[in-house]
């Protein structure tokens, strides 16, 4: 495989946003690597999709958590294609818990939930920095959440770790130019087979039906709406860093605005 193809790590990459994204990235000629924790068999319908597509592929199992997984699934992209040049740092989990609940999450969960979302973003983008730089070019991208802005989500653990992506984001963009640009994508709601678990049916379904009705897009987004604003950070926006650009169908801004009369 010639040496200048241009290469991109998605991390959890197995399902929803991370195998869109990397399925897009394929689509684009891009070279790719699926990760994944547990989902293998899902993972490896992920990498067929990505070379019926036309992409080169790799794929590696690796815990973000863990720093040596991270510098391990960075080395075997560079053994493959000797460069990377883009990183989305999709990987992150949740415990699905009421705000008001605050006996319902402890410690423990805090530490897990932003050992993943927040170290693991920052020992992939560690990994990646030196390869990067030697090249004089590369793009991160940190998927975060609607949750670290508006203090919402799955669970306040969740919400807390992401709003702490969104702040890394800035301090990596600043600390790793002008050889890479550092953004963020925030999500609204997915329709997702994690999401739909996490709620159960009847109160996915519910908000669902309300992205769709109270929005002003009038949309509940999918996979494939959140991987577009992922691969636009790696491939194009060259002139921007430090972005943390949500993507909710509107959900953020509120209620309807008053109409003229």
């Amino acid at each position: 495989m010639a040496k200048d193809k241009k290469v991109a790590i998605v991390t959890g990459s197995a399902t929803g946003l991370g195998a869109a994204a990397a399925k897009m990235l394929a689509e684009q000629g891009w070279a790719v690597v699926i990760n994944y924790t547990k989902s293998k068999a899902e993972a490896e319908a992920t990498e067929a999709e990505c070379r019926k597509l036309g992409g080169d592929t790799l794929l590696v199992q690796a815990d973000v958590a863990d720093d040596a997984d991270c510098r391990r699934l960075v080395q075997a992209t560079i053994d493959k294609w000797g460069r990377v040049d883009g990183l989305i740092n999709n990987a992150g989990i949740s415990k699905f818990n009421g705000h008001a609940n605050l006996d319902g999450v402890n410690k423990d969960d805090f530490v897990r939930i932003y050992t993943v979302n927040v170290i693991g973003a920052y020992q992939m983008t560690r990994a990646v920095t030196p390869h990067m730089k030697k090249q004089g070019k590369g793009s991160v991208v940190n998927i975060s959440s609607v949750a670290g802005v508006m203090g919402i989500g799955s669970s306040i653990p969740y919400a807390a770790s992401k709003g702490a992506l969104n702040t890394m984001t800035l301090s990596l963009a600043r600390a790793l130019g002008p050889e890479i640009r550092v953004n963020a994508v925030c999500p609204g709601f997915i329709q997702s087979r994690w999401l739909r678990e996490g709620l159960g049916e009847t109160t996915y379904e519910n908000v669902k039906k309300q992205q769709e009705e109270t929005t002003p897009l009038k949309h509940a987004g999918t996979p494939e709406d959140m991987a577009e604003v992922a691969v636009w950070f790696i491939t194009g926006a060259s002139n921007v860093t430090g972005e943390i650009l949500i993507s909710d169908a509107g959900m953020h801004l509120g209620g309807s605005p008053l109409k003229a009369r």
